[in-house]
């Protein structure tokens, strides 16, 4: 394996050892799902103005990112920005155009040289043209990399999402192209922005908050939830490890008694 660069930093023995732990301790999720909380209120606490909240939680980004690289893990989709976000101040969010481009910018190559491959979801065409001339760039230079996909969750909202889907299936109806008796779950998730990816695995949320936040309202439904105090700015991979050892620990019956669960297993075998 490459040696991660994201950080500049080199990986110790003893993370490396956490790692192999953890790998073998059980399943690795496939997806895992971030709603990134507390920039704000971690600047508040240091005595700081929003922005540098902001500014530090890049740094929780490149490390989550780094690690989930580092682990096996395929998809990692982050909250970055939510289209309830628009309704913030004006000036904090211009810093954070500001910062999504000088962002990119900057990792844009390490992504790529680490086999990393940059998508987003969500209604890029509120962004800046800057800010979306940046993002185009990087998902180019990215397209083709497959060790683990970075999806940003840009000007986005479940609610949205499902909308949407909706709108492009009832337009397949009206043109007569399908029969309404025919949509079912799996039509509806064909047709929302992550269809692409599987549903994630686990959904972490920082900062203390109970609440999905309308994130990914469709794909959580059988996600597990991992909610920790931690303001997202220190956020890091050990707090990731302690999410990922939770989710190890989980019964993941979809629905289905643990006797059901056994028996598909023994009829794989």
């Amino acid at each position: 394996m490459r040696q991660f660069t994201l950080t500049n930093t080199e990986q110790t023995s003893d993370d490396k050892k956490k790692q192999v732990l953890l790998q073998k301790a059980g399943e690795i999720p496939m997806h895992i799902a971030i709603i990134m909380d507390g920039n704000g209120r971690w600047a508040k606490s240091k005595g700081s103005i929003r922005i540098h909240g902001h500014k530090v939680g890049v740094d929780s980004v490149k490390d989550i990112t780094e690690s989930c690289a580092q682990l096996g893990v395929k998809y990692l989709t982050l909250y970055a920005f939510s289209t309830e976000n628009w309704g913030r101040p004006s000036k904090e969010i211009k810093g954070l155009m500001r910062l999504l481009v000088s962002s990119l910018r900057k990792e844009a190559r390490n992504l790529n040289k680490n086999n990393i491959k940059l998508d987003t979801i969500g209604q890029m065409e509120r962004f800046p043209k800057q800010c979306q001339h940046e993002l185009q760039e990087a998902m180019e230079l990215t397209s083709d990399n497959d060790r683990l996909e970075l999806c940003l969750a840009l000007s986005y909202s479940g609610r949205w999402d499902i909308t949407e889907a909706v709108k492009r299936i009832a337009r397949h109806v009206k043109e007569g192209r399908l029969d309404p008796e025919l949509i079912n779950d799996q039509m509806i998730g064909d047709h929302l922005s992550t269809a692409e990816i599987p549903d994630p695995d686990l959904i972490i949320r920082t900062s203390g908050e109970y609440r999905i936040s309308n994130f990914l309202l469709w794909q959580l439904a059988y996600s597990e939830l991992y909610i920790t105090k931690t303001y997202w700015p220190d956020f890091r991979r050990d707090e990731l490890y302690e999410a990922i050892q939770s989710y190890q620990k989980r019964d993941r019956r979809f629905g289905k008694i643990p006797a059901q669960k056994d028996e598909k297993a023994t009829s794989s075998v």
